[in-house]
C-alpha cells in the first residue's frame, strides 16, 4: 500500500504512483479519498503491527507534549495521528489559533525551537493558504497551522471528504492514549 509503505499522504498522488505502476491511463475507475482511507484502516485493522500500535501512541504523546507547550494558541490535534492511520512517514499536524501569527514564531524563538514559516491551502477552493510553521519535536515532524481565534469555531473541509476536519483537544488526545492502554492490559 502506497500511503503506508512509502508515506504518500496525498491520496491523490498515491493513485497517481499507483496507475502507473499498474499501467493504467485512465482514473475513472480508481477508489475515492474515503476508499482510499477506508482501505488503509482496514489494513491497519488486519496488519499493523505491535510496532506499529506502538509507534502511534509516541506520535500522540509526542503531539501532547507539543500541544502543552503552544497551550496558550488552543491547540488541535489534526490529521493521521488523531484518525490512528500514521505510519513511519507521518508528521504530526497541529491547528493553532492566534489573530498574530507572529506571537507563535515568538514563542517558539523564546524556547530556541528551530522551525522554518510553511504556508497551506486547506482546500481547492481557497485562494490563499493558511501561515504555519514546519519544525521538528522530540526528532518527530510536526506541521502547525495558525488559525485566526474565530477559526476554532469552523473546521476547514477535510480533504478526504469534504466535510469540516477532524481536530481533537488535549483533553481528548489524553483519552485516546488512555484508551490505548487500556486495550493492552485490558
Amino acid at each position: 500500500m502506497i500511503v503506508w509503505d512509502e508515506g504518500v499522504q496525498d491520496y491523490n498522488q498515491a493513485r497517481t504512483k499507483a496507475c502507473a505502476r499498474l499501467g493504467a491511463s485512465g482514473f475513472g475507475d480508481m477508489p475515492g479519498n474515503v476508499e482510499v482511507e477506508a482501505a488503509l484502516k482496514a489494513w491497519l485493522k488486519l496488519f499493523a503491527t505491535n510496532d506499529d500500535k506502538a509507534r502511534l501512541a509516541w506520535l500522540r504523546t509526542t503531539a501532547l507534549d507539543a500541544m502543552r507547550f503552544f497551550g496558550r494558541f488552543d491547540p488541535r490535534l489534526v490529521g493521521s495521528v488523531l484518525k490512528g492511520t500514521a505510519g513511519e512517514y507521518s508528521a504530526i499536524q497541529l491547528h493553532l489559533f492566534s489573530d498574530d501569527v507572529e506571537a507563535v514564531a515568538i514563542e517558539m524563538l523564546n524556547h530556541r525551537i528551530r522551525y522554518q514559516a510553511i504556508t497551506r491551502r486547506q482546500s481547492r477552493r481557497q485562494p490563499q493558504g493558511i501561515p504555519g510553521f514546519a519544525l521538528e519535536w522530540d526528532g518527530v515532524p510536526v506541521e502547525v497551522l495558525v488559525f485566526p481565534v474565530d477559526g476554532l469555531r469552523v473546521s476547514p473541509p477535510s480533504p478526504i471528504d469534504g466535510k469540516p476536519m477532524q481536530r481533537a483537544s488535549r483533553e481528548k488526545v489524553a483519552r485516546l492514549l488512555q484508551d490505548g492502554e487500556a486495550r493492552k492490559t485490558g
